[in-house]
């Protein structure tokens, strides 16, 4: 048997709200992406989130005709710290849109602090 060490999740509860918002099955596919993270990998739906520094992720799930993102950071103390989660509208075609941006900027940045 294989013992993998599993960091915890934890939540934003703002991103924990919105997340809930999600349909069940985009909610299983981007907690099994989170879960992956957890256990030090990064799934297949992951990627780096270019410009907020390193350890920053994104989760990009294509979900019946929707897309959903969610966003967490690694490097913020022992846990995977999840900072946003919401449906992508595509009026910008694949970028984040800028408002979206801003926001896990103060989020992270609030997290920060309060993890100091």
């Amino acid at each position: 048997m294989i013992v993998r060490a599993t960091r915890p999740i934890s939540w934003i509860k703002a991103a924990r709200r919105d997340f809930e918002e999600f349909p069940e099955g985009a909610q299983v596919e981007i907690l099994n992406a989170l879960t992956i993270a957890a256990e030090g990998q990064m799934a297949d739906i992951a990627k780096p989130m270019k410009g907020l520094g390193s350890g920053v992720f994104e989760v990009a799930l294509a979900w019946r005709g929707n897309a959903y993102r969610t966003v967490y950071a690694v490097q913020l103390g022992a846990d995977i710290w999840v900072v946003h989660a919401f449906q992508k509208k595509s009026k910008t075609g694949i970028k984040t849109p800028k408002q979206e941006i801003t926001l896990i900027k103060e989020r992270l940045k609030r997290l920060r602090e309060m993890l100091k």
